[in-house]
């Protein structure tokens, strides 16, 4: 089907989760991972005023450039890596095809 594509998701545990994720409902990555049951919080409801859905993207993908907001979110997160996201950021288009994410841990 032309409205879905492979994502690959590491948990925090380290076991990798492949799906389909659809293009077609405007989600994002926060959400699909809310979907699929992975401990996602997602506490502002993907308005980049947490960092509840940080994750690494593992993949070489092109992502548009990151937000003030998340910018201004990810300044204040725990475990910040280069390729550190907010997952409510990430909306699953076509092009992400084969997209891999790893969950952040989660603050202490």
């Amino acid at each position: 089907m032309d409205d879905m594509i492979k994502v690959k998701i590491i948990d925090r545990a380290g076991k990798l989760h492949e799906h389909d994720a659809p293009t077609d409902m405007n989600m994002n990555m926060m959400e699909f991972c809310r979907a699929v049951e992975l401990p996602v919080e997602g506490t502002c409801g993907g308005m980049a005023l947490c960092a509840s859905c940080h994750m690494y993207v593992e993949s070489d993908h092109q992502l548009p450039e990151q937000s003030e907001d998340e910018e201004d979110m990810l300044d204040q997160a725990f475990f910040v890596e280069d390729n550190s996201r907010l997952g409510c950021q990430i909306k699953l288009k076509t092009e992400l095809e084969g997209l891999t994410v790893r969950l952040a841990p989660v603050s202490e």
